[in-house]
């Protein structure tokens, strides 16, 4: 139900107790940041509402009329109370804005977050992460039923329900056993690649997304059905090594096993295998506090 009229305005009490204990409406209007004639004018009203005078006015000050004394004995507990419910919101607030929940796709959070995580703690030392991997799917997923206030998917589309900042690019390597035939020519054409099956990620996998579509954009084809499926970056590598197929990954997820010679990254002309990561929260919101900092701190990196 709406608060009665003569008692919704709990500032104008706050003044009437101030003017009790500071002896003057100057000082009360001095302590609450007003100007006195704003706080004579909202004391008036307040003694039009209750239909008394409440306060007697001279050279050297102020002070309460008996009925005066009356109201505020009445007010002080609502003001308290009130002054208690400010300070449960702020600890609310406080307690909201040290605990971010983060949702990122795999690789995202295997080479890109723990960077941006760090940077994070400099910026918000108090401040809690909980962090959940998976597919991009399951990642917005998570965004828009409230589960985590950022995430982070490096599928080909934006999904819907949410706003999006892109915050990296990736490169999508093929690579294949160095046992492989095609690992000594090092290269292979598109239109072979396409038709071979390969070992993959699940669908819903951001990394499988982008390899599909870039194959359907750029060759107008889709690709054979995959010989393998598996949901960690770590099975596919270990699968492609053990020669059972080619492979699409992140060159960020093969960087070692290049390096090491255990992968041989495979050249694929006319095939741009370049995809973009984004940054996401559900449409309509604003990013605040730690969530708010760590896109700034993700743009930045994608700008260095």
């Amino acid at each position: 139900m709406p608060l009665p009229s003569r008692v919704s305005d709990l500032t104008s009490f706050d003044l009437l107790l101030s003017v009790a204990k500071l002896g003057s409406i100057g000082r009360a209007a001095a302590a609450h940041q007003l100007s006195q004639p704003a706080v004579s004018a909202r004391l008036r009203q307040l003694e039009h509402q209750v239909g008394a005078r409440l306060l007697e006015r001279g050279a050297r000050g102020a002070r309460l009329t008996t009925v005066g004394e009356l109201v505020a004995g009445w007010a002080q507990p609502a003001v308290d109370r009130a002054a208690d419910l400010e300070e449960g919101i702020a600890a609310l607030r406080r307690d909201r804005h040290t605990h971010l929940r983060v949702a990122a796709s795999l690789t995202v959070a295997e080479y890109l977050l723990p960077a941006w995580l760090i940077a994070l703690r400099s910026v918000d030392p108090d401040t809690m992460t909980a962090l959940s991997s998976g597919n991009s799917a399951e990642v917005a997923a998570q965004i828009l039923a409230g589960e985590a206030e950022i995430g982070f998917v490096e599928g080909p589309k934006v999904p819907g329900g949410v706003q999006a900042r892109e915050v990296a690019r990736d490169e999508l390597a093929v690579v294949v056993a160095p046992s492989h035939r095609w690992a000594r020519r090092r290269r292979v054409r598109a239109a072979e690649l396409v038709k071979t099956p390969m070992v993959s990620r699940e669908p819903g996998s951001g990394t499988r997304q982008a390899w599909e579509q870039a194959v359907r954009e750029q060759l107008d084809t889709d690709v054979a059905a995959p010989i393998l499926e598996v949901s960690s970056t770590t099975a596919i590598k270990a699968a492609v090594m053990g020669g059972i197929g080619p492979a699409v990954l992140s060159v960020r997820a093969v960087t070692a096993e290049l390096v090491a010679g255990t992968l041989v990254r495979l050249a694929v002309p006319g095939l741009d295998l370049t995809r973009r990561m984004h940054a996401i929260w559900p449409a309509g919101n604003t990013l605040q506090g730690p969530a708010s900092d760590l896109l700034a701190i993700a743009l930045r990196s994608a700008v260095a």
